[in-house]
Formats: structure tokens, sequence, C-alpha cells
């Protein structure tokens, strides 16, 4: 399975930077979990090869790119673009950003071989399959519905935590996943902020080593996402004074493949 987290912003010499604003992983060139810079920052490749988008949630970082990719994509689809999603995730695109007023509501629209878009909806704790890949979506605890993943290609897993606060099932799934060879997880603020990552359902270095302790599979890699831009440095520090096992920062741009 190969994956990439793809770039949301530059640096002073106008080239990607490891700052991450926006979230948008692409697996194998042809699914993307969430859209945060997906039209900005995908490749050719991707840009022809994605057409299923599966959100963890609605805000803005993780759909920003959304509406952007489908007007890009619009004239030239074949086959409807698949976003898969839960109702209540739906609900808030088609009320908040497809409205009209933020954007064309591209669900009402066609192009010259028929619709553009196309909602897939699963309820949070099912499973799912899209191409080759299979999609276990699990609830975790943010502030709004949100799922974490363990997305399986049949001989390799791995797991994504979406933003969450402190969670239990997450953890549950992963215990249970045969051939887990990663798991990605957010820790968005450092430790002085623990009560507004409290707040708003997110983790710190300190919730971070808490939640790891869940984890049975002690030798499977873990890599940290979702990094708040303005406190990057000082999270990774806070990582590294008490570091754990296994534990990595996932490159921006970087091909993994596991």
């Amino acid at each position: 399975m190969k994956l990439q987290m793809l770039p949301s912003s530059i640096d002073e010499n106008g080239a990607a930077s490891q700052r991450q604003h926006l979230l948008s992983l692409v697996i194998d060139d042809c699914v993307s979990i969430d859209a945060g810079s997906l039209a900005m920052a995908c490749s050719a490749v991707q840009r022809e090869g994605v057409r299923d988008i599966i959100l963890t949630h609605t805000h803005l970082d993780h759909i920003a790119g959304l509406p952007i990719f489908i007007d890009d994509l619009f004239g030239s689809l074949i086959k409807p673009l698949r976003i898969h999603a839960t109702p209540e995730m739906i609900e808030i695109l088609e009320r908040d950003i497809f409205n009209w007023s933020i954007y064309p509501r591209f669900s009402e629209l066609n192009n010259q071989s028929g619709p553009v878009v196309e909602y897939r909806s699963f309820e949070r704790g099912s499973t799912f399959s899209i191409k080759h890949l299979t999609f276990q979506s699990i609830a975790v605890n943010h502030r709004v519905s949100a799922s974490g993943y363990i997305v399986s290609d049949r001989t390799t897993a791995v797991a994504v935590t979406g933003d969450t606060g402190e969670t239990e099932d997450f953890w549950a799934a992963c215990n249970a996943t045969e051939n887990l060879k990663a798991v990605l997880v957010e820790c968005a603020f450092p430790d002085e902020m623990a009560k507004l990552a409290e707040v708003s359902n997110h983790l710190t270095p300190a919730s971070l080593r808490r939640e790891l302790e869940k984890l049975k599979k002690r030798d499977c890699p873990l890599y940290v996402i979702n990094i708040k831009p303005m406190y990057r440095e000082q999270v990774i520090k806070e990582l590294a004074d008490a570091p754990v096992d296994g534990l990595h920062i996932l490159n921006i741009g970087r091909v993994y493949e596991f």
C-alpha cells in the first residue's frame, strides 16, 4: 500500500514545507482520505486517478480543497466523483458548502456525461470497499461527526485517526487488526495548551502517550500527523523529550510504502 500526505503550505523559497494546514492522504494514487489540499497539491497522476474521497469529518482543514477539486474535474468526469461520508457530514456539506452561496451544489449539476458528484453514505462503524481497498470506519472523539479508518488491501492494513481526542474504539479496532503495518495518529497542540486540546477534542504529546498505552501492538510503527503548524516545532520537541518507541513524524510529501 502506498500512502502520501499532500503538502498544504510553502516555505520562503516557494517550495512545499512541512507545516501542515490541511489534510489530504492519498492512497495508491486513487483514493483520498479528506481533501484539504487535494486540488492544490495532488500530482497529475493523482488528479487523473482519484475519483473516491472519504471524509473523516467536515472541518474546513479537511474539506477546503474538495469544491475546487470537483470544479477542476467538472468537464472531464465520465462518471461521478464519489464522496464517502456519514449522513451528518453530507448534510453539513450540502447546507454549508455546496449551497450556491459558498459554492455550487454539484449534486444538482450534470456535465455532458451525466452527474458529476455522487454521495456514498455510510454509518460510523460500518465497513465498505473501494476498488482494491477496504475501509473500516471507527467513531472517534471530535466536535462533529468524525471517523477514523483502518484501510486494508487484504495483505496490509494502515490505521488513521483523523482528528480525535481521547478515544477507545479506535485502539480496540487496531488491536483486533491483523497485518497492521502503521498507525497515523494526530497530535495537534503542545502540552501547555492541554485545556484547548481537551475542549476541541485534540491530543497533545502527554495525552497521546496515554492513548498509545491502549495499543497492544507495540511493534507497529506510529506516525504523528495533524500538528498545528504554529506549534509544530514545540510539539515535535515535546515528543522527543519523552520518546515513544516506534513513534515518528510523518513527512509531508514523502511517499510511504507499507
